[in-house]
């Protein structure tokens, strides 16, 4: 990614949580990989000022407490959270969760290939899109740079 900025990752199991951490080391992404295991403790964490904020957010949308679409609506209403963007990596391929997903503007949907391979692959598309992908400065008025964004990597 395109800069050292962490990525949340908000992931309730743990194979896949580990899946995606042997994926982002074998890319060789440094970022450091923040994970939360549900919607709650994610924006505990980005609420969290002396946290600096992710470049990409990473959700699965299955989870307990909060899942990923009350996690979106959330973040996406505020206006110290809207600018980062968010992936959902999921394994659910239904209609309602992908529509559902970009409703609550999502900035992408991917299925999590079963095939460890194909899971790299993905992550490896994920990460070169974040990383030639350019974001807007943010127009809140925030001075705090903890939460500006660019891209990652």
């Amino acid at each position: 990614m395109k800069n050292c900025k962490p990525i949340l990752l908000v992931e309730d199991d743990d194979v896949d949580a580990m899946t995606v951490r042997r994926a982002f080391k074998e890319l060789k992404v440094t970022n450091q990989l923040i994970r939360s295991v549900n919607g709650e403790e994610a924006l505990k964490y980005l609420k969290d000022q002396s946290n600096e904020a992710p470049c990409v957010i990473l959700l699965d949308l299955n989870m307990p407490k909060m899942n990923g679409i009350e996690f979106l609506d959330f973040v996406k209403s505020d206006e110290t959270l809207k600018y980062i963007p968010a992936i959902v990596l999921t394994t659910s391929n239904e209609e309602c969760d992908i529509s559902g997903s970009f409703k609550h503007s999502a900035a992408g949907y991917i299925v999590k290939p079963v095939e460890y391979k194909k899971f790299v692959e993905a992550i490896m598309t994920i990460n070169l899109y974040w990383t030639l992908s350019e974001l807007p400065a943010r127009e809140t008025g925030v001075t705090n740079a903890k939460y500006e964004t660019s891209s990652i990597s």
